[in-house]
């Protein structure tokens, strides 16, 4: 862990974030590492007709793209963005345990300033506001630490509780992708969705607090 710390081209990285309690439970992000194999496999196949309707093809079967052998070139290819200052790839925890992934990235510096974020969080998981508290410390971060301007992100118009998880942090619509992934056997429109640190009165993890969603660890 040391020698990857010490390789990072980005700030912000391999940072832990968090935690902030909701109904769910503690909720914080860290780093991805080799050890999550099992947790990742066995939560991705059990729920794959929870997740598999809302992402990308890859023209993979679901149950090799998730084996547990599929793993480690996953985590790799992972760690190598990260250490290029390209990616943060977070684990969302809930109490301690893997529930889910928050992925920021196309992390860009200079005038840009900007990257995306995505995330999926276990079915186990879902209706605790354990999204809306690994987003919130997710956009926080990328405004904080990792000194980002703009924070955007894709969704299916479909995808009521996605939108609403976006929407609960702060995103505000700025378009719709026609056609724009290739999802669940089509190709799939998408909302464009964005937030810039000017539009937080704060932060987005305070927000949540004030309005009673969340509270303080």
């Amino acid at each position: 862990m040391s020698r990857w710390r010490s390789s990072s081209q980005h700030p912000g990285w391999p940072q832990p974030v968090g935690p902030l309690r909701v109904p769910a439970g503690l909720v914080r992000l860290r780093p991805v590492r080799m050890r999550d194999g099992a947790h990742w496999s066995r939560i991705r196949l059990a729920d794959r007709s929870h997740l598999e309707p809302w992402e990308p093809e890859t023209g993979v079967d679901w149950e090799l793209r998730h084996s547990l052998a599929a793993w480690p070139s996953v985590c790799a290819g992972l760690r190598s963005e990260a250490r290029k200052g390209r990616m943060l790839p977070y684990v969302i925890e809930v109490d301690g345990e893997f529930s889910g992934q928050l992925t920021i990235g196309n992390v860009t510096h200079g005038a840009l300033r900007s990257a995306w974020i995505g995330y999926w969080v276990a079915s186990a998981k879902t209706g605790g506001g354990v999204a809306t508290a690994a987003l919130a410390l997710g956009v926080d971060h990328c405004f904080g630490p990792v000194m980002l301007h703009r924070v955007e992100a894709t969704v299916r118009p479909e995808n009521a509780a996605s939108r609403a998880v976006l929407a609960k942090v702060g995103f505000r619509e700025e378009g719709l992708l026609r056609r724009y992934l290739q999802v669940d056997g089509a190709w799939r429109d998408h909302l464009l969705v964005a937030i810039t640190v000017e539009e937080l009165d704060g932060s987005a993890t305070a927000a949540l607090v004030r309005r009673g969603k969340a509270s303080w660890a």
